[in-house]
């Protein structure tokens, strides 16, 4: 069973490549980090207003200059740049002018940090909250007819940032010339384009704006992982020597079981030093690389699938009381292949081509199957291990079944502390619609990827190679596997052997007939 995972992995692996490929042609964009390009952006209607997002990102404070060092991207300094950011609107609208007049078109780049978002706007207008200046809103709140409503930041009186780019005369297009926006504190910053003039309307914005922060161009909520990354590649390195120091140690008492192991941790550690490079990278350069994302999406995604089939195979006894899954084997591939395809798809649009979060309903859209996958592969392991459980103890395999019952008690912590913390993101989430705790949105992330890594060492500590490891392999003569103290407990009446051994016929010769019934037990044998 452990070649066959093996060989699936390196099949998942192949044909992911083409796969990626595929769903980045689909999403159609230009992977660079920080920086947020717009072609053919069009307006969309809001209130009185005609509003463009231009992004958002958690960004630090520019260091003082008696602290920055050097001039490359690690500099302190800290800004969002405009780059060749052109607006072009209809000739309809354009030849209403005449070209002898000044300014023609108004349209405003507003920069704001999030707790400044309700200096943007007016008083309730018409039911709502205006945003555009009209000529009671000029006497009541002092602003310029036509310009967007804009107070006072109480910690600084420059922001709310605005920048104007007009249109002179009868101009199709207007280009904005090069400029940089120093930050000033950090928070989480927000980029709108607004125009008010309704005759504007069809207005098209081409251009890009690069938002570096003071180490560099990984945006503020994204920068703690590349440290986190790089810790944890050092872990699964410390922890991979260890387990290839015992591996050599005891090669000729190896167990298949040990070999599937082995995988996992080769796959977590080339995991994470991916993500580190292309954080690295990424921090660097500006520039999301994309080969680099591409093998670390897909070796994350096949390090999840070969994981959870293991916990599998191990809670149904794999190697231990059964010495293959028989007939089940093919219903363990395949949901080991729907698994890593949807995590994969997952792993694609969030990480390849996006430098912010997905909406809400696309990524429900994308982890309503995962999670469905692994509810059910919960389900299915507590059920086998249960099941694996009594047959032990009905055997009296005692040595086996402290082990089992340790696992059983790793895997029932898991799951509560998941569920647990799975609740603190829901409540995480919704208590932070404007993403003003970012600075600390990285332990999200980084959770899971512990956890997975928590219980690889609970798999490492159990299932340790040593010379004693063929003890507790699956052996066809009843009496090989047990320890001493289990054959302490037969020596009185050599009864219970023969009814193990009778009972043990007895299941191999039930037959399943319920093609999607997760009891293995009576397919225990059969052989594809």
């Amino acid at each position: 069973m452990c070649e066959g995972i093996c060989s699936f992995a390196l099949k998942m692996a192949s044909a992911s490549v083409f796969m990626v490929l595929l769903a980045v042609i689909a999403l159609n964009v230009r992977v660079e980090g920080s920086v947020h390009e717009y072609k053919d952006a069009s307006f969309k209607e809001s209130g009185d207003a005609y509003l463009l997002y231009g992004g958002n990102e958690g960004m630090r404070a520019s260091i003082d200059s008696d602290q920055k060092h050097g001039s490359g991207p690690n500099n302190g300094k800290s800004y969002i740049k405009f780059e060749n950011i052109t607006l072009r609107r209809t000739r309809e609208a354009a030849a209403q002018h005449s070209g002898m007049e000044h300014r023609t078109g108004l349209v405003q780049a507003i920069i704001f940090e999030a707790s400044d978002r309700d200096d943007i706007g007016g008083s309730l207008y018409g039911g709502r909250k205006a945003i555009c200046c009209t000529p009671d809103l000029a006497k009541m709140e002092g602003c310029k007819q036509g310009e967007v409503i804009r107070r006072q930041s109480a910690g600084d009186p420059k922001w709310p940032h605005v920048l104007n780019i007009e249109f002179s005369g009868d101009d199709i297009a207007t280009t904005m010339s090069a400029q940089s926006v120093t930050i000033p504190k950090t928070g989480m910053y927000n980029l709108y384009f607004i125009f008010c003039e309704p005759t504007l309307k069809g207005l098209l914005l081409d251009g890009k704006t690069i938002w570096k922060n003071p180490t560099g161009y990984l945006p503020g909520r994204m920068a703690p992982l590349m440290t986190f990354y790089g810790f944890m590649s050092l872990v699964y390195l410390l922890l991979g020597v260890i387990w290839f120091s015992q591996y050599i140690r005891f090669w000729k008492d190896v167990l298949q079981l040990q070999n599937c192991i082995t995988l996992v941790i080769a796959l977590g550690m080339f995991e994470m030093t991916l993500w580190y490079f292309e954080y690295a990278n990424f921090n660097a350069t500006g520039i999301r690389p994309m080969g680099i994302t591409f093998w670390a999406v897909t070796f994350g995604a096949v390090k999840k699938t070969v994981a959870r089939l293991l916990l599998l195979v191990v809670s149904m006894g794999y190697g231990v009381v059964r010495p293959t899954l028989g007939g089940l084997t093919s219903k363990v591939l395949l949901l080991g292949a729907t698994y890593f395809l949807a995590s994969e798809l997952l792993d694609v649009v969030e990480n390849v081509g996006t430098i912010d979060d997905l909406s809400g309903n696309t990524r429900l859209f994308l982890v309503l199957p995962v999670a469905i996958l692994d509810a059910f592969l919960i389900l299915w392991i507590f059920t086998s291990l249960s099941k694996t459980l009594e047959k032990l103890q009905a055997r009296r395999r005692l040595a086996k079944l402290e082990i089992y019952r340790k696992f059983t008690n790793a895997l029932a912590v898991a799951v509560i502390v998941s569920v647990a913390w799975i609740g603190y993101e829901l409540y995480f989430k919704a208590t932070d619609p404007f993403s003003e705790r970012w600075q600390s949105a990285w332990i999200i992330t980084g959770f899971w990827h512990m956890l997975s890594f928590a219980l690889l060492c609970v798999l490492c500590v159990l299932w340790a190679p040593s010379q004693s490891s063929t003890r507790y392999a699956y052996s066809e003569e009843v009496g090989e596997d047990f320890d001493e103290e289990e054959a302490l407990a037969l020596t009185t009446s050599t009864s219970v052997v023969d009814v193990d051994v009778k009972q043990e016929m007895k299941e191999r010769k039930a037959v399943n007939t319920d093609v999607f019934s997760l009891d293995e037990d009576t397919e225990e044998d059969k052989r594809e």
